[in-house]
């Protein structure tokens, strides 16, 4: 086997060690099982092997796996850093394994003392940057990899490549706002969907404010993510990884809106566990495929650049 096959291979379980790292999180939150250690760390309950209750060992299969991916990070940087001669792999597997460990470190202060809901929800927030560096580190050893480091021909304006990173700055902060609602358990503020409590604009207090705000918000993310793709349909051929992306992160956006109403919907019903990890895994891919296509936007940028300077300069 080349050593090419060992770096896709072990990129690609890295992507899905953290992808599974991010929906065990979730699961942890939305069963409240985060205490089902106790305030014992890297122990549960004071013993390696903890007594059998569904809490300690949703907590504790949480804490297993994130241990096992990150020796597997630690694998995939030393052969990427030994092996792959592309330099934005190893900004890429630097990037997983920082957050990776950061997100680490702060669920284990969450443990061994109380942390407020805006720090718990960075939690979520950086394990999220972690599935994308990894994401984008296995596509570097696809097809798609290509598109990363070089132009394929597409020439995006100035004004455009600044929307599509500050499309990807926003749908974080959305995504805070969403983990904020979670870890404040805020979710019932708004009853029914699309309208909160019956109401277009409710009355803005308590957990009520919180989640009508992420709505906002969220839809304000579908309308910049609309406005980007018949932006980037009138710059990119349809054939170009840019604009592959930027279509897949309009389907990702719609799904995401319409399962956070599915998520509304579902409170009190046994659907809502899975409805809630829906939401989670379609906002991880909407993030994801978000910064593709900020990174795959940079070449463009290069190509705009080196066609100014080539132009012929008129006496």
């Amino acid at each position: 086997m080349t050593m090419h096959r060992w770096l896709k291979r072990f990129s690609f379980a890295s992507m899905i060690g953290m992808f599974l790292i991010l929906l065990m999180g979730a699961l942890v939150t939305k069963t409240e099982s985060g205490a089902g250690c106790g305030d014992d760390w890297p122990l549960c309950n004071g013993k390696f092997i903890p007594a059998y209750t569904i809490e300690s060992m949703i907590e504790y299969s949480h804490r297993f796996v994130v241990g096992i991916v990150s020796l597997i990070l630690l694998a995939t940087m030393i052969l990427v850093f030994m092996y792959s001669k592309r330099k934005d792999a190893r900004w890429y597997i630097s990037g997983a394994m920082f957050f990776t460990m950061l997100q680490a470190v702060l669920g284990a202060l969450a443990v061994i003392m109380p942390q407020s809901s805006l720090v718990m929800a960075l939690h979520f927030g950086f394990s999220l940057l972690s599935f994308a560096f990894t994401l984008l580190l296995a596509l570097v050893f696809t097809r798609f990899g290509e598109s990363m480091q070089r132009s394929n021909g597409t020439t995006l304006t100035k004004g455009v490549r600044v929307a599509i990173w500050s499309v990807l700055v926003y749908c974080y902060v959305v995504v805070y706002l969403g983990a904020f609602v979670r870890h404040t358990e805020s979710l019932g503020g708004c009853i029914g969907w699309p309208l909160c409590n019956g109401q277009v604009i409710p009355e803005l207090t308590g957990a009520t404010a919180i989640v009508f705000v992420h709505r906002v918000a969220a839809a304000i993310l579908g309308i910049t993510v609309l406005l980007l793709f018949l932006v980037i349909r009138t710059q990119a051929r349809s054939d170009s990884s840019l604009y592959q992306a930027t279509r897949l992160s309009l389907i990702f956006v719609v799904l995401q809106i319409l399962s956070g109403g599915f998520v509304t919907l579902a409170i009190g019903y046994d659907v809502y566990l899975l409805a809630s990890l829906l939401h989670t895994l379609i906002v991880s891919c909407l993030f994801a495929m978000l910064c593709y296509l900020s990174i795959t936007s940079l070449q463009s940028a290069e190509r705009s650049n080196v066609q100014a300077y080539a132009a012929p300069r008129l006496p």
